[in-house]
Parts: C-alpha cells; sequence; structure tokens
C-alpha cells in the first residue's frame, strides 16, 4: 500500500510539473537535439534543490538535473560537476554555446538555454531556476550533442 501511495504521488507531481510553463522563456538554436533538451529542462523550474537529489520533480542537485534530463534523451552523464567537464567536447567560449550546452562552474553545472542563460539546481533556498550564464566563472562549456 505504502509503494502504491508513493508510485501515485510521483504520478502526481509529474503531471504537476508538466503542466508548469515557464513565461517569457524561449529556446531557439541550431542544435535540434540541444533545444529539445533546454525546453525539456525548462519546465522543472521551481522545483526543488535536494543535495545529492535525481528527482526532476521531487529535488536534485546540480549534476543530478543534468543527468536526469539528459537521460530523458538516452545520455548517461556522470552525477558530478567536476567529471561533467570532461563530457562531449569544449566549445569555444559562451558566444558560441547553444542551447542543451553543459555550462561548468567550480562545483556546479548547469545547461544552457540561449539568450546568455541557463537552467539549473541553484541550491536548497531557491530550487530550480533560470539565471544568467555569466552570473559565475565559467570553466567550461562543453556540448553533448
Amino acid at each position: 500500500a505504502r509503494l502504491a501511495k508513493e508510485a501515485k504521488e510521483r504520478e502526481k507531481a509529474r503531471r504537476a510539473a508538466a503542466k508548469k510553463t515557464v513565461e517569457n522563456v524561449t529556446v531557439t538554436g541550431d542544435s535540434e537535439s540541444g533545444v529539445a533538451v533546454a525546453e525539456y529542462a525548462v519546465q522543472f523550474v521551481g522545483n526543488p534543490y535536494v543535495w545529492g537529489g535525481t528527482s526532476l520533480t521531487n529535488g536534485a542537485d546540480c549534476s543530478g538535473f543534468v543527468m536526469k534530463v539528459y537521460e530523458n534523451f538516452g545520455v548517461s552523464l556522470p552525477h558530478s560537476s567536476s567529471a561533467d567537464r570532461k563530457q562531449g567536447y569544449a566549445v569555444d567560449g559562451l558566444e558560441n554555446a547553444q542551447p542543451g550546452d553543459l555550462i561548468c562552474y567550480s562545483g556546479h553545472v548547469a545547461i544552457y538555454i540561449g539568450n546568455g542563460q541557463i537552467v539549473h539546481a541553484a541550491n536548497s533556498k531557491l530550487g530550480i531556476i533560470i539565471s544568467q550564464a555569466n552570473y559565475r566563472k565559467i570553466l567550461a562549456i562543453r556540448r553533448i550533442f
């Protein structure tokens, strides 16, 4: 009974997240796959940050968020922001970033959505949010698709 109740609660949270829209966010880019990743990721804005978490609806940390978003597209990424800096291939500069690219910081990782913005699991106070990509020093930009 407990498992059935938990499964029902997860499904309810998933449906609620799918209905959630983020106003004023338009994702455009040259990579159809990257745009799809970015569009999928922004639907989870407003959901909680949970250190070590990997649930897009019930809470994820930064690398857990990125990992689960990409998992939806058949891509396996590590649950480690530092390991994410070695995935895919390098992109030279934010001006060359495309939606879906990983934006890597010291101890943090995010998904680029275009127009100089990222979507990321920021912290336990803010949860999953959209921010300016250059809010911190960028260590690497990695293209997966």
